[in-house]
């Protein structure tokens, strides 16, 4: 028995706070794999990094949406995998790749997971992080900066041209697959609570 819980929300929403926690609190359940929406976008080593940089990631396409559901699929019949890495700073798939043993929990977090009908079906829980899109902004603006080495000015540039507008197409049209919606971002334990009762039950019928 394999329980894939999808978490889905805006960038920077509070999905992998979620994530973390819930990776933690599901391991007395059994192995808990832990998959990425921003490990599978697409390689584009045939483009130079100033082509890259122009590259659309907020939209459904940028990510190899065949890889990944054939990778949730053999994790999901007990079957190992090579995963892919992502370099932010290049915006290019990593080099290397990682081998990903099959697990009881499969955690997959990104901002498309809800996004995607064969993905989303693989879901057993589907989740959306909910939070104000000024609070995403900032800490959007603050990790980029920090983490990832970029000017405040195309943080911005790509917010206005593309995160908002891909946002307001996709990912918020899909919160209405979610079958819980976490308000307030990663911090609210009540929903957390909520979720982990959740798998508990979905364990217990496969028990019983």
């Amino acid at each position: 028995m394999v329980t894939v819980i999808g978490i889905a929300g805006g960038s920077a929403s509070g999905k992998t706070t979620v994530a973390c926690k819930l990776i933690e609190a599901s391991k007395k359940w059994g192995k808990v794999v832990y998959l990425r929406f921003d490990d599978y976008y697409k390689d584009l080593s045939h483009l130079d990094l100033e082509e890259r940089r122009k590259v659309n990631f907020d939209h459904p396409s940028s990510v190899d949406m065949d890889l990944l559901y054939t990778h949730l699929l053999a994790l999901k019949n007990g079957e190992s995998i090579n995963k892919p890495t992502y370099d932010f700073v290049n915006y290019n798939r990593g080099t290397e790749y990682e081998l990903i043993e099959p697990g009881n929990v499969i955690i997959l977090e990104g901002i498309f997971t809800l996004v995607d009908e064969r993905i989303r079906d693989m879901c057993d829980i589907k989740l959306f992080v909910d939070i104000d899109p000024d609070i995403r902004f900032i800490r959007r603006l603050t990790r980029d900066m920090k983490e990832r080495g970029r000017s405040v000015d195309s943080i911005i540039k790509q917010y206005m041209d593309t995160v908002r507008p891909m946002y307001l197409q996709f990912i918020e049209p899909s919160k209405r697959y979610a079958d819980i919606i976490i308000p307030k971002g990663g911090f609210n334990q009540i929903a957390i609570d909520m979720v982990l009762a959740k798998i508990s039950s979905i364990f217990k019928e496969n028990v019983l």
